[in-house]
């Protein structure tokens, strides 16, 4: 086992230094081969791990790798933890990241650094991989910024976007406000517990319940302090309300990184984090409490967002920030087992749906707006079937005791736990998913609607017919109009609901069957991920062999619930699924008259609650105006004026001055030599 973790993590590591170094020289498909088969071995060696651990034969192992650091007290070695919780991360991230790089051999194509892209994704993987197999906080920070540092290179891969590059800062800056609340929370918890090795840490965590220190003059309980420093690192990372705007703009990377970043593995971090540290978190009620309304929040207000957008990429990508939400705010009520449960069946489906909105936006030319799909079903059905799995479990279709889609056993084991929990917290937090889900089946079955029924109006598109009269199937970097992503230019037009089936002698296309394979393969995750995981997951305490906190009271009250609660979210699918059958089917007049009488609420969910406003409002134009006073006033005034400036003008008056007494004439060089040496005989003297 330990010779198969290490290839696990490393195999990722060394084909990302081949592909990205070698790429130019070994070519394209050799550095494809390369990258896509290391991480499909990683994944054939991550099941059988997982799957010991399902079947009880495996055990918690540590490989350390050498010794990495000795400073002081401060000392720790890199080492690989697998436990269960690492195992249920490796089969998710090596899984997705298996299939992402298989869909990328069709997807990107025709682009002409796919080396440098292949390479990316396998840079990330690694990273991901170190940080759940992290054994140390500082270990585990490794692999957190490793992860950044790949998500703003895959985000920014069209450089030659503005938006592209703008989109990787932000997402780059947005996480940095996280990661210095994260990097508080390790040196504070080196502090108090005087090591930083995970496992100390947590069998030290529940003596420190109760004790207290002192932070800038008050007096606070020391575990709550450090449990939500950390937390505020998971909210970064994992786009919770307040840092969840790096996350939408992250879209504009290929559509193969949104569904590897930002849907299955690094926004999970997060998640992962705190169910890691579980026991530690266990000290803090406040922190807890913390965690459980920000969760809430999230799920509701992310959910709003995605009511209202037009860009397919950008509703999945609200949906993503929704779903985190709910893995959140059951880590909070103190259902861990549940929240990575949810992680495990999210990984699947979403997964499934951003790649079948790649393949649709690869049927429409790059088109992503919603308004220029309809009636694609026939077009592309595999793409149809494989997205309506993926619907079908996000939204938590099926029927109680008998059979559902993933999401019906993990977001409805969610709303128990948070109802059986019964703090004022969780009892917010139930009804802010109960809200969520009935919003979340409204969108989904509302992008279904839009982009698969109804009538075709891809003439309306100025991006399809640029690309059918110029013959381009990929983002053209010449016209902005047709670039990967883009989907701004259309954004105020109303589509035509004309008769006639609009095509222009267009026809939409399959996607290659490189692209097709993986959404197979995660619809049979989507399908049965939940009705086989759902007893390990959440009511074995064996399965889990301490990898979590575990509590085994609230999992008795989950299955004691009343039975309109097990039945909560079953109800808002099916509201959500009639209203939006009726507003996009039966009468599409509907949304434009709703979108007119809700008129400021319609704006303030479309313009995503204006988050991005007021943070360019309170941060971005007083950097801006701090940066130009520095450079004008104290720069160019003072530090140029009296430095370089000044130098050179000393010296430039010197040498004029100095120029005067280069006459030429030999008696005037020898008058000032001997005044020279008559002034140097008279300073000897005196």
């Amino acid at each position: 086992m330990q010779s198969s973790i290490l290839l696990i993590v490393f195999l990722p590591l060394a084909a990302a230094i081949v592909a990205g170094l070698f790429g130019g020289a070994i070519g394209k498909t050799p550095a494809k081969i390369l990258t896509t088969g290391a991480l499909f071995v990683s994944c054939a060696l991550s099941w059988p791990i997982f799957l010991g651990f399902l079947g009880g034969t495996a055990e918690a192992q540590v490989v350390t790798v050498l010794q990495w650091i000795t400073s002081g007290d401060l000392a720790f070695d890199w080492s690989l933890r697998v436990d269960t919780l690492t195992a249920v991360m490796l089969v998710v991230i090596t899984s997705v990241s298996a299939l992402v790089h298989l869909y990328s051999w069709g997807y990107m194509d025709e682009d002409p650094d796919q080396q440098r892209f292949f390479a990316y994704l396998s840079l990330f993987t690694f990273a991901m991989l170190m940080l759940v197999t992290a054994d140390n906080l500082v270990q585990m920070f490794f692999g957190w910024e490793g992860v950044g540092l790949a998500s703003y290179l895959l985000i920014g891969f069209w450089y030659k976007k503005p938006s592209a590059n703008a989109a990787a800062i932000k997402a780059f800056v947005v996480n940095r406000v996280g990661d210095l609340g994260f990097m508080l929370g390790i040196f504070g918890t080196f502090l108090v517990f005087g090591t930083v090795s995970i496992p100390e840490i947590l069998e030290m965590a529940p003596a420190m319940s109760g004790s207290s220190i002192t932070f800038m003059g008050l007096r606070l309980m020391t575990m709550d302090i450090l449990c939500i420093l950390l937390f505020i690192g998971a909210m970064g990372k994992s786009a919770q309300l307040g840092l969840h705007t790096w996350l939408p703009d992250a879209m504009e990377g290929p559509t193969p990184v949104s569904a590897l970043i930002h849907a299955a593995t690094m926004v999970t971090a997060g998640v992962f984090m705190v169910c890691r540290l579980s026991p530690m978190f266990e000290t803090a009620p406040v922190a807890l409490t913390f965690v459980t309304v920000i969760g809430g929040m999230t799920a509701l207000f992310a959910a709003t967002i995605g009511t209202t957008q037009w860009d397919i990429k950008r509703v999945i990508a609200y949906s993503t920030c929704s779903q985190l939400g709910y893995m959140f705010f059951a880590a909070g009520v103190g259902a861990y087992g549940v929240a990575m449960f949810h992680l495990f069946t999210h990984a699947f489906f979403k997964a499934l749906l951003f790649l079948g909105a790649g393949a649709v936006i690869h049927a429409m030319h790059h088109e992503q707006d919603m308004r220029y799909y309809g009636a694609l079903r026939k077009h592309i059905p595999i793409t149809f079937w494989a997205m309506m799995a993926g619907t079908l479990a996000i939204t938590g279709v099926g029927v109680l005791g008998v059979f559902g889609f993933a999401g019906f056993y993990s977001k409805d084991a969610i709303l128990e736990a948070a109802f059986a929990r019964g703090t004022s917290a969780a009892t917010f937090a139930f009804w802010a998913g109960a809200i969520a889900a009935l919003l979340t089946s409204f969108y989904s079955w509302r992008l279904m609607f839009l982009t698969f029924w109804g009538k075709p109006r891809w003439a309306d598109s100025e991006h399809i017919q640029h690309a059918v009269h110029h013959g381009h199937d990929e983002p053209d970097e010449h016209n902005p109009a047709a670039q990967e992503d883009s989907g701004e230019a259309v954004a105020h037009h109303v589509p035509s609901t004309h008769e006639d089936d609009g095509t222009a002698g267009y026809h939409p296309h399959e996607a290659p069957w490189v692209m097709l394979v993986p959404l197979i393969v995660l619809s049979i995750g989507a399908v049965f991920a939940g009705f086989v995981y759902y007893e390990p997951f959440v009511d074995s305490e064996e399965f889990w062999g301490g990898a979590i906190f575990f509590n085994y009271d609230l999992v008795h009250a989950i299955h004691g619930v009343p039975l309109w609660v097990k039945l909560t979210a079953t109800g808002a699918m099916l509201l959500g699924l009639l209203t939006a059958w009726y507003a996009y089917i039966r009468n599409p007049k509907v949304p434009q008259e709703a979108a007119h009488q809700l008129g400021p609420i319609y704006r303030f969910f479309l313009n995503k609650w204006y988050f991005d406003e007021l943070y360019n409002f309170l941060f971005v134009k007083p950097a801006f105006w701090f940066g130009r006073v520095f450079w004008k006033q104290l720069d160019i005034g003072v530090i140029d004026r009296f430095g370089p400036d000044g130098a050179a003008w000393v010296v430039k008056q010197g040498a004029a001055g100095a120029k005067r007494f280069q006459s030429g004439m030999l008696n005037t060089y020898a008058l000032i030599m001997l005044l020279g040496v008559v002034a140097a005989i008279t300073w000897v003297l005196l």
